[in-house]
């Protein structure tokens, strides 16, 4: 069994992993307005945050060091007013605070520390929250994940909800950051459920097939667009799909999204396209013989258009605009903060009477009079927030 405990602050310890490879991802916040990563110091074992203004004229970093280096497996998050949390592990205890500047300095808030033990505990932050004002973190245990508050509550962290099974994922389904999904590992088969952070209820959201193992890896408030991944359409092999909240229709696994020898991981979807899921433009992370690049997909266009990425990019970051510009943060010796703005090319939506199209594979209909690929759970609204 797992035991998780709020326990009083302290400070993170002496372990020494071998450090990531250069460079380091960074998170943005749900709202574009900071970023934040971890940063090589002046020695090469050295890191410390550091945090990004995006929503200027031009993109600047801000350091953060405090009285001793972090260790390279320190997690960061920017929160909306500008602090940076900062999650540090020493063994099964898990420490956090808040980092801001103050003049030629770092002011650091304590905020608590949640311990996590058993086989194969495991504690992480979740993606930021969609308020900007509080953050979340996930505790596996051998039986049962529990969702915790971490930043933004008044008494420090905060046990929210207890999920049966082993969890992983974690993806936002409204404007609000009360509703959170994720991929549950249970009695060998792993379905997404959705967690209402309010009341502590966990109920169904994706199950494609009865024997398939279904992920969910983004969603989107505003057009009802979820990206799946799932094995319903060949058992033991995952694919990349797409459904609509609410929708009846089966979740379809477009051709356009397989890439031989290449693993394709979305990581931005483009916000404000209200009610039109298959004009939604996903980006998306491409790993190859050939290196990582950019991938950008609209269910309209059927078809991945793939791009260079700027030297130093943060792999696996990035945003859109709501007018369909994509950014990518990245950082080189001579930029070491910068953003490039790539503006895919679009194909027009098919007119009138189109020439037809070989079908797109679908997940296996379920034995129910209708196919329903999404379970039954209270996400309606979500299509109109």
């Amino acid at each position: 069994m797992t035991a998780c405990a709020i326990e009083p602050t302290a400070e993170g310890g002496d372990e020494d992993p071998t450090p990531p490879v250069l460079p380091t991802p960074c998170v943005i916040s749900a709202d574009g307005a900071y970023a934040a990563r971890l940063a090589r110091g002046p020695h090469a074992d050295a890191w410390f945050p550091e945090r990004w203004t995006l929503d200027g004229p031009e993109p600047y970093a801000v350091p953060l060091p405090v009285h001793q280096p972090e260790e390279p497996g320190t997690e960061v998050q920017p929160l909306a007013d500008g602090r940076v949390l900062v999650c540090r592990s020493v063994q099964d205890r898990h420490t956090f605070s808040l980092l801001y500047p103050t003049g030629p300095g770092t002011g650091e808030l304590p905020l608590g520390a949640v311990e996590c033990r058993g086989e194969g505990a495991r504690l992480h932050l979740l993606a930021p929250a969609p308020c900007g004002e509080r953050a979340y973190a996930l505790a596996v245990g051998e039986r049962t994940s529990t969702v915790w508050l971490v930043a933004g509550g008044a008494f420090g962290p905060e046990r929210l909800a207890d999920v049966p099974g082993r969890c992983s994922g974690g993806v936002w389904l409204d404007r609000t950051g009360r509703l959170l999904a994720l991929d549950r590992e249970l009695d060998g088969r792993t379905k997404t459920v959705v967690v209402d952070l309010e009341c502590g209820e966990v109920s169904p959201l994706l199950q494609i097939a009865a024997d398939s193992d279904d992920r969910l890896l983004l969603a989107d408030p505003d057009s009802g667009l979820l990206v799946i991944r799932s094995d319903a359409p060949s058992p033991g092999t995952p694919r990349l799909g797409w459904g609509v909240v609410g929708s009846t229709l089966p979740v379809r696994f477009p051709e356009s999204l397989r890439l031989p020898d290449c693993t394709l991981t979305p990581f931005a979807v483009q916000p404000g396209q209200l009610l039109l899921p298959e004009g939604c433009a996903v980006a998306l992370r491409i790993d190859g013989p050939c290196g990582t690049w950019v991938g950008t997909w609209r269910a309209a266009e059927r078809r991945l258009h793939q791009l260079a990425v700027p030297e130093g990019w943060l792999a696996g970051s990035g945003l859109w605009t709501a007018d369909g510009v994509l950014r990518l943060p990245y950082a080189t010796a001579d930029e070491p903060c910068a953003v490039a703005r790539l503006t895919p090319p679009t194909v027009p939506a098919p007119t009138a009477e189109p020439e037809p199209a070989p079908p797109e594979p679908t997940a296996p209909e379920p034995t129910t009079p209708r196919p329903v690929p999404l379970q039954e759970a209270p996400l309606s609204r979500l299509v109109t927030n």
